[in-house]
């Protein structure tokens, strides 16, 4: 059973940057890939980025690449969304998600556990 709780969300102007944490239970975080997803009111959960279970792999969203970086500190437990020139567009609750699987981490199918989400808001 693997916990994830996410933080660092908030109201941030267009342009600028937040970086959200999602702390995992459990002593076998290293046996899985993670991945970001969010969801704006009114439309389905989308993919923003995932992360192989070694770190040495990283997929993202088009809408998302070249501004937002996902990675993963073992040690603590912890994965990381480093979001950079933020959009309105972007606003969204943003989940992490925890799967065993190695490949197609940009689908939902296959994440395993998945935490409450944490509410990130542009403003223009």
């Amino acid at each position: 059973q693997v916990q994830l709780v996410e933080s660092g969300g908030g109201l941030v102007q267009a342009g600028g940057s937040l970086r959200l944490s999602c702390a995992a239970s459990g002593r076998t975080f290293s046996s899985y890939a993670m991945g970001w997803f969010r969801q704006a009111p009114g439309k389905e959960r989308e993919f923003v980025a995932a992360i192989s279970r070694s770190g040495s792999r990283t997929y993202y969203a088009d809408s998302v690449k070249g501004r937002f970086t996902i990675s993963r500190d073992d040690a603590k437990n912890t994965v990381f969304l480093q979001m950079n020139s933020l959009k309105p567009e972007d606003t969204a609750v943003y989940y992490c998600a925890a799967t065993l699987k190695q490949y197609d981490l940009g689908s939902r199918v296959g994440y395993d556990y998945w935490g409450q989400g944490t509410q990130v808001t542009v403003s223009s």
